[in-house]
């Protein structure tokens, strides 16, 4: 059966736990998880990182992964890291990154399949310190199956944009969720970022189906 998918929720933060925390200066002990753009070179390897903070921070060597797939590029991530000094200088020592999907944001009417509203476990909702990001954090339920076809399909969607009468915008976005006959078994969490800039608007409004019922989330994109 032939798939096309939005995009698929990358960032599976499972494989950042530990077992046994390490006291004093261990490798974990310092550790601490921040949103960051990831700068990619010619040889799709992370030489230095930009946190939501606006700090750049060198790694302390190149790092590589599989989702690296173009260079001379600039990535989404989530990035988990000790923040050492060297020469005098802040670098980050990298424990792991994985890549954040920055979706597209498609009109409704335009949207090439059945729009599903299928129940996610809402987090949060916030823009990052430098407004270039509206990110968003949810928990889906997932689980082990022999269907090879059964992927959980998300996407964003707009299907109206408000003016109001002081000349501000609010764009209505909508949450797509496909659990697709995944199982729900167990909770993982996944993130989004979304481009301000793509948005056109001083606002958002999101609406999506949670385990408890329907909600809707407005945040001011203008600082």
């Amino acid at each position: 059966m032939k798939k096309v998918l939005v995009f698929i929720v990358v960032c599976l933060l499972c494989g950042c736990e530990q077992d046994a925390y390490e006291k004093g200066e261990g490798k974990y002990s310092l550790m601490r998880g921040d949103f960051v753009e990831a700068q990619i070179n010619g040889n799709k390897q992370v030489m230095s990182v930009i946190t939501d903070d606006g700090e750049q921070l060198p790694l302390t060597e190149p790092y590589t992964a599989k989702w690296i797939a173009k260079a001379d590029t600039v990535y989404r991530c989530m990035l988990f890291y000790n923040k050492l000094k060297s020469l005098g200088r802040q670098t980050a020592e990298i424990v792991s990154m994985a890549q954040v999907p920055c979706p597209m944001v498609k009109p409704l009417k335009d949207f090439d399949r059945e729009f599903r509203t299928d129940p996610v476990k809402f987090e949060s909702l916030w823009l990052s310190k430098s407004a270039k990001y509206l990110n968003i954090y949810l928990q889906l339920k997932t689980g082990v199956t022999d269907d090879t076809s059964a992927v959980q399909q998300l996407a964003i969607l707009t299907d109206t944009v408000i003016s109001h009468v002081d000349g501000t915008r609010t764009r209505h976005l909508l949450l797509h969720h496909d659990q697709n006959r995944v199982p729900e078994y167990y909770s993982t969490k996944a993130y989004i970022s979304i481009p301000t800039q793509k948005l056109d608007a001083d606002s958002v409004s999101i609406f999506l189906n949670t385990y408890s019922g329907p909600i809707q989330k407005t945040l001011f994109l203008r600082k």
